[in-house]
């Protein structure tokens, strides 16, 4: 990193986002803006294709490798256990559909989820005939001790995969991630995470959390393009899974063919083992490009750090809003707490019309299923919140 850029990356600081329309950009939940970082590499990957042709594409192998790395370090595990997909959909597909299911099989799921986390083990469920067990997620933000031991109670009865999302999209709770993958591994169930609200704002560790698979995109808290992403598998988990959605690129030395001589074009070479089996053909080197960049930039940071500066800036928000009548849905213990902050109105108007609003008064916010959302990031300066505060008066007012 230049000693330009590296003045530029600072909390609280727009230097990195000059286009940006919005006033203050509260909605990195939803899709992240571009930073001129990664808008530069992913203009220097179009110019060198343009440029080169295929001569372009070794350097882009090595930075899919790098990529893996920062990926690896960014949860706690190292870069074989890493394979590279589109989006976190197609990591959630990837692992539900190479699991060697048995009939009867019981996958517990959470009412409440964003749907990437559901409709993939409900399509599991029908083409194997597994059970699935509900709990409501938001349990575990009422009472979350309760939760916990109901939790406990289904494990016990016999489970063989919980898949829960880090935090929840609505409410912003962060799930108890650790004690639930202790209970799992207790309990001998596997543990699979979508972490697409969590990756780049709230510390993770796989192995600390007993992680067994996790999935994520790139274009939220990540600050990267739309179409890449990454699913972590533990390595003892990887020996069995049957990759039945494999590709070309599944294959150990799957490029060898296109340098060497008749006799290695061959179908019968053996699937790569561990996470890489999951990727099967050409890659986004685009959004690999762009992903390796903004994760420079939050690396340099540290997610520790831009978790707190995150929480500065919600608790003045929260703050003024609960002074103005609405409720809020944060979590009250610091650590069960990520990057978003969820309210009630307190004018019975739907969040959709507030988040209409606010646009209109220069603020991005978001209103999934029914809640007022607001998801700064690094980026956002704690000043900003009076001009939100501002803005919402202006609005009760009306």
């Amino acid at each position: 990193m230049s000693l330009e850029l590296a003045n530029k990356v600072m909390q609280g600081s727009r230097d990195l986002f000059p286009g940006l329309r919005f006033d203050v950009y509260a909605n990195h939940a939803s899709i992240s803006p571009l930073s001129e970082p990664v808008c530069t590499a992913i203009n220097e990957v179009m110019a060198a294709q343009a440029r080169e042709g295929v001569a372009f594409f070794p350097a882009e192998v090595a930075r899919r490798e790098r990529l893996r790395g920062q990926l690896a370090s960014l949860v706690g595990t190292e870069a074989e256990d890493i394979a590279l997909v589109e989006n976190t959909t197609a990591g959630v597909v990837a692992v539900a559909g190479s699991l060697p299911w048995r009939q009867g099989d019981r996958v517990l799921v959470f009412s409440g989820e964003f749907p990437t986390n559901i409709t993939p083990w409900q399509q599991a469920a029908r083409r194997h005939g597994l059970e699935l067990v509900w709990m409501d997620a938001d349990d575990f933000r009422r009472d979350r001790a309760a939760a916990l031991e109901a939790f406990e109670q289904h494990l016990a009865q016999g489970v063989r995969l919980v898949a829960v999302s880090a935090v929840q999209f609505t409410t912003g709770q962060l799930m108890p991630l650790a004690t639930m993958g202790y209970l799992c591994r207790r309990h001998g169930s596997e543990f699979f995470v979508d972490a697409i609200q969590a990756a780049g704002i709230v510390p993770l560790d796989v192995k600390t959390m007993d992680i067994d698979y996790l999935a994520c995109g790139s274009h939220k808290w990540l600050m990267g393009p739309e179409g890449v992403g990454f699913v972590y598998i533990a390595p003892e988990k990887a020996e069995t899974l049957e990759p039945n959605l494999a590709g070309w690129i599944s294959h150990e030395d799957a490029f060898e063919f296109l340098t060497g001589g008749p006799e290695t074009l061959r179908y019968d070479r053996p699937f790569q083992r561990g996470a890489r089996m999951l990727e099967s053909g050409t890659f986004n080197s685009i959004g690999c490009a762009g992903l390796e960049a903004s994760l420079g930039l939050i690396q340099s940071i540290g997610v520790e750090t831009i978790h707190a500066h995150v929480q500065t800036w919600l608790d003045v928000l929260e703050s003024q809003l609960l002074e103005r009548g609405f409720e809020s849905a944060r979590m009250p213990e610091t650590e069960n707490r990520s990057g978003i902050l969820s309210v009630w109105p307190p004018d019975h108007r739907p969040a959709a019309d507030w988040a209409a609003d606010l646009a209109e008064e220069g603020i991005s916010c978001a209103s999934p299923a029914g809640w007022l959302r607001f998801a700064p990031h690094w980026p956002n300066a704690v000043e900003e919140v009076a001009s939100v505060v501002q803005a919402v008066d202006r609005i009760l007012a009306r």
